[in-house]
């Protein structure tokens, strides 16, 4: 084959990519080191008077309780759901486990935190012909070393595998052919798009955008015009068309999240009020990811959109939700007074590394 018509086929290829999805991991995790947790409503992280919930069994998801939802309404909503301290060392031996099977088939694997990953399979190692049995056979592995279940979305590209991977939880999975991407794009409501969240939706309904097909009847410049560097993404997708490669060992320089006020502030109290769920936003992903960070920086826009930055590095890496509030409410204590109000807040933590090498060891702080 000569290399232009390698370059060809290349680029005609279909890919072959598997989202591989833990089955309510943590919770799931402590269920089967503990018998008497078995078919119960099992929240990981928090308590019944304060913190938020880091995972829920699917005995707890019946009753409406969700990862990220305070405590004190998880426990409202089920009044016998039982409370467990995580144990991330513990979740963080099972993932190495979990990777190895996944090497067992591919080099190209993409994890995006402890429970879930991208693997191309494209050309997999053990020469199966089709995704589909090669997700099968991950699966089957996975639960006969682990006793834990997963399940696997497959497709051609990395935003439809992962809409696939939720189709058939718990413990199953689902194939979304190149011949099926766009229709089954079309009926999706904008919120369950990966990387859109409740803000960009609230965005895209008031432009008359609810599902996939609204967005496809758009055209390339009304989308970039409208949500700027991110408008050409959600144009292709809309149309099941994601070029994204899978990643090996990708780094993640940093872990943020940011709140535009619906009121600008400027008081001290109210400000560090509305840090707290940043906060909390970014340590959970800390938890989920095993990352640790030393560098933690405060983002401030002020009504009059000019932003300003500041950050302070540790020696240690962040050990507990608690230290990364402090941090961050003192750097926002060193602008005080402010110079003006406020309308947008924003955290990040930076400096990132593998939690199997930070120091001192994973805490849980909230």
């Amino acid at each position: 084959m000569s290399d232009s018509e390698a370059m060809e086929d290349d680029a005609t290829r279909v890919r072959k990519i598997i989202h591989i999805d833990m089955d309510a991991f943590y919770a799931s995790v402590e269920q089967r080191d503990n018998p008497e947790l078995r078919g119960k409503p099992v929240a990981v992280g928090g308590s019944a008077e304060r913190g938020v919930v880091a995972a829920a069994s699917y005995e707890a998801r019946k009753f409406g309780v969700r990862s990220a939802m305070p405590s004190v309404t998880a426990k409202r909503q089920c009044p016998d759901l039982i409370f467990v301290k995580p144990r991330f060392e513990v979740y963080k031996a099972i993932s190495r486990q979990i990777r190895e099977i996944f090497a067992e088939h591919t080099d190209i694997i993409e994890p995006l935190s402890l429970d879930e990953a991208y693997l191309d399979v494209t050309e997999n190692l053990q020469g199966i012909p089709l995704a589909r049995d090669v997700a099968l056979r991950i699966r089957e592995k996975i639960k006969a070393e682990t006793g834990l279940n997963a399940s696997a979305g497959i497709s051609y590209n990395k935003f439809l595998a992962k809409l696939a991977s939720d189709h058939r939880k718990p413990n199953g999975q689902f194939v979304i052919s190149p011949e099926m991407g766009a229709a089954f794009v079309e009926t999706l409501p904008v919120g369950k798009f990966h990387g859109i969240g409740p803000a960009t939706s609230a965005k895209m309904n008031a432009l008359g955008l609810f599902t996939g097909l609204d967005i496809r009847n758009q055209t390339l410049e009304f989308m970039n015009a409208n949500f700027g560097k991110s408008g050409a993404y959600y144009y292709w997708i809309s149309r099941g068309v994601d070029e994204r490669p899978v990643r090996a060992n990708r780094i993640r320089k940093s872990i943020g999240a940011e709140t535009t006020f619906s009121a600008d502030l400027s008081d001290f109290n109210a400000l560090a009020s509305e840090l707290r769920p940043l906060v909390d936003k970014v340590w959970r992903h800390c938890e989920t990811s095993g990352s640790r960070g030393r560098t933690v920086t405060l983002k401030i826009k002020f009504a009059d959109f000019e932003i300003i930055t500041r950050s302070r590095s540790v020696a240690a890496p962040v050990a507990g939700r608690g230290e990364l509030e402090r941090l961050a409410c003192g750097l926002l204590e060193l602008e005080m007074p402010l110079p003006k109000r406020v309308r947008l807040l924003g955290v990040s933590l930076s400096s990132l590394q593998d939690g199997d090498d930070a120091e001192p060891q994973l805490t849980f702080g909230i």
